[in-house]
């Protein structure tokens, strides 16, 4: 009787044939990096194009500052129906607040509104906190809606001793102190994503972007852990409970919305903004969509993108479609290698987070944006 062949040996020694005859034909065609690798699908679902959104829009998150381009960035606007943008680059150095606001306000139509950046490079100046709160009183008076908090404080400004300076440093305090008491939000940015914070290495869900951008890695112990930055945030938040403050990106936490969710809880006080975190919410779209229909009164739309009509689509598209697969590339913003899948909001709660929450946070007319 003939001795048949072990069935598992038969079939390993056919795969590594297989594999073998692959790697040759690919040696033939030249080695493929995985940064150029651009598969397209073959997936044949749904498409559906939200030329204009349902509810005129308010971006409480972008960056305005090239004043040059004002009107480049109006004429994207109308295209979108975006009747409102804040611009986070008032900042304080150079007074150049000044500026921002003088060439904001002469577009009619109240189309811009610009925040506050304070200068934590002055840290070490004798009364800091209370001159630049006097600073941002200044700005107020002059047009300014609000405080943006860059991700460099907590991350990479130093004092003179040579040490990060915290998020909770009481040296801050008169600044958030002086939003509560002027009735202004502060936009704040702390730490960045989960794996901006972990090794470059074949784990790392998002080493293509960092590739692309070296500079956001943070991982290494010339950082603060991530963690330690968020809980600086938090006491915080709990210490100027009169200040409202809006979390960038997902409270800089989209990879976990349960978490945002007790935070969204523990502190009254605390909003949160979707800029840029498209890519994040859309590929978790059940937990996302519960998240977006129970915290409808404290989230607010944003981009943190330069005003485009392409972009403006693409947000419309997954906020208000249940189309699948989407990519998230088609923003021009690389992040990780996923789709994303629309959440089809509901009409009450697609508008408080395209102008209701903005309008309320910002002490805008009741009268809605038309």
């Amino acid at each position: 009787m003939p001795i048949l062949p072990d069935p598992k040996k038969l079939a390993c020694l056919l795969a590594i044939c297989l594999v073998s005859a692959f790697t040759l034909k690919a040696q033939e065609k030249g080695a493929l990096k995985l940064i150029d690798w651009k598969p397209k699908s073959q997936l044949v679902v749904a498409r559906h194009e939200v030329l204009k959104p349902r509810f005129a829009v308010i971006d409480f998150h972008n960056h305005l500052g090239k004043l040059d381009d004002t009107e480049k960035y109006i004429e994207e606007m109308d295209k979108a129906n975006v009747r409102m943008a804040v611009s986070l680059d008032g900042h304080s150095k150079d007074f150049f607040y000044r500026e921002h606001l003088k060439k904001s306000q002469s577009v009619p139509g109240d189309r811009f509104m610009v925040f506050f950046a304070p200068e934590w490079d002055r840290i070490d100046e004798a009364n800091f906190g209370i001159n630049e709160a006097k600073r941002l009183e200044e700005a107020v008076k002059l047009g300014a809606r609000g405080v943006k908090v860059f991700k460099q404080l907590g991350l990479t400004v130093k004092d003179r001793s040579g040490k990060v300076v915290p998020v909770d440093d009481p040296r801050l305090d008169p600044i958030w102190a002086k939003c509560g008491e002027l009735g202004i939000p502060v936009l704040i940015h702390v730490s960045d994503p989960k794996a901006f914070f972990t090794p470059l290495d074949e784990h790392n869900e998002r080493y293509d972007e960092l590739g692309v951008h070296p500079d956001w890695s943070f991982y290494g112990d010339q950082y603060p852990d991530k963690e330690v930055i968020i809980q600086q945030r938090n006491r915080v938040l709990e210490k100027h409970s009169k200040t409202i403050f809006v979390g960038a990106h997902v409270s800089n936490m989209p990879e976990e919305l349960g978490r945002v969710a007790l935070w969204l809880d523990q502190y009254p006080n605390f909003y949160t903004e979707i800029g840029a975190r498209i890519s994040e919410l859309g590929r978790q779209p059940y937990t996302a969509r519960k998240f977006m229909i129970k915290y409808q009164d404290r989230i607010l739309f944003g981009t943190d993108l330069t005003p485009s009509y392409s972009v403006y689509k693409m947000y419309y598209r997954f906020l208000e479609t249940e189309d699948e697969y989407i990519d998230p590339w088609e923003t021009g913003h690389m992040q990780g290698r996923w789709m994303i899948y629309g959440l089809h909001l509901p009409d009450e709660v697609l508008e408080k987070i395209y102008n209701k929450n903005a309008m309320k946070l910002l002490n805008l007319p009741n009268n809605k944006p038309k």
